[in-house]
């Protein structure tokens, strides 16, 4: 099997987040309920995993690292608290529908959302579109930070420089970039939450995901329930992380996130964007061969991740994305849950489908992957 759907799950991860998720089920109960050996082992995991993840996003206090059940959780808690202080939201044209879905929520609540233009490897008519967007008086931008059709990666610093120019915060969606792009939270004065999930660029189980809530203004809580702490109150704590973690914590696939996190750490964003981007550029450059295919790929490296959708004339993306399956290749097709993102792109009608190469993937799988597309379109 060839996997290239790291965009939606990595599913191959180091040995040693299997092996700290059996650990944890074997060895830790429930954080904060007592002072007894397990209990006390699980309040060592998510104390270890917060300072970890803090580190690894620069930021200053791991008491504000929240653990969430994935990024849709981490977002809707952050937008939905936004939306306490901030009626007149902007998003880009690049967002998911785990944005998307709550702010139409919000704005059936009188809320006021905004699309910026975000044409595909332009940053410039985006950032152009922001400024007179503050000018009018924004009260948030949410940022796609990258997206998971087409890779682009928008400029995150020129972002926060405008926003942080008008007081305006930011609520940044890295489900795509988290482990793979740099973010610095001490770098990013205006942003309010970042928001990620787990089992994607972080290598940890699925049903993890972080809520850096770094302003106050998103710490409502989106889950209401016992905390282990301030018991006899009938209201949620006020401290952090308690106030946004009610109930009873993921701790084996916590314990498996602090491992996929080490081993970002150890290799190092940096490393593994290039080795993604490696293999992004290769299979686009076998694929750019083939008439039928057409290519998202951006002009300039900084602007695209390892993500790359294609189109085929002649076969739909679902026929396409069937054939390559048969063949034991692993991709994904249609709209992603980000139909946004296509209809910026002018994709909406066909879709697309999306090879998105992870850390375990290499050179020779990519040419065995050009050569299935190579075969699929002279079969059909």
């Amino acid at each position: 099997m060839i996997y290239l759907d790291n965009a939606a799950t990595t599913l191959g991860k180091p040995a040693a987040v299997g092996r700290a998720v059996l650990d944890a089920m074997a060895h830790a109960a429930s954080a904060g309920r007592s002072a007894h050996g397990p209990a006390v082992c699980a309040a060592n995991i998510l104390f270890d995993t917060r300072r970890i993840a803090a580190r690894l996003f620069d930021a200053e206090d791991p008491a504000r690292v929240i653990f969430t059940a994935n990024a849709t959780e981490a977002l809707n808690t952050a937008i939905f608290s936004m939306g306490n202080y901030a009626r007149h939201f902007a998003v880009t044209g690049m967002e998911h529908n785990a944005v998307l879905r709550p702010m139409q929520a919000l704005c059936r609540k009188g809320a006021r959302m905004d699309v910026l233009p975000t044409p595909l490897w332009r940053p410039d008519i985006l950032l152009d579109s922001l400024t007179r967007k503050c000018r009018e008086g924004l009260d948030c931008l949410i940022v796609n930070h990258v997206s998971n059709v087409f890779g682009y990666c928008l400029p995150l610093g020129e972002i926060d420089g405008i926003l942080s120019q008008y007081g305006v915060p930011l609520i940044v969606d890295a489900s795509q970039s988290a482990g793979i792009c740099e973010i610095s939270c001490r770098k990013l004065p205006s942003a309010a939450a970042v928001c990620m999930p787990g089992h994607k660029g972080l290598y940890g189980p699925q049903g993890t995901g972080l809520l850096i809530a770094l302003a106050d203004e998103v710490t409502e809580p989106f889950r209401y329930g016992g905390t282990g702490s301030r018991s006899s109150e009938a209201q949620m704590p006020d401290e952090l992380p308690d106030r946004l973690e009610a109930g009873t914590h993921n701790i084996a696939g916590i314990a498996g996130l602090f491992e996929g996190i080490r081993f970002v750490e150890q290799v190092g964003t940096e490393a593994v964007a290039h080795h993604e981007r490696a293999l992004r550029r290769q299979l686009t450059r076998l694929l750019r061969g083939m008439p039928e295919i057409t290519c998202y790929a951006a002009p300039k490296e900084e602007l695209q991740t390892g993500v790359l959708s294609v189109t085929c004339r002649g076969l739909s993306c679902e026929q396409l994305a069937q054939g390559l399956a048969q063949r034991g290749i692993c991709v994904r097709d249609g709209l992603h849950c980000a139909p946004l993102a296509h209809r910026t792109a002018g994709t909406e009608e066909s879709g697309t489908v999306r090879f998105s190469p992870g850390w375990f993937q290499n050179s020779h799988q990519i040419k065995r992957t050009a050569e299935a597309v190579r075969r699929i379109l002279s079969d059909s």
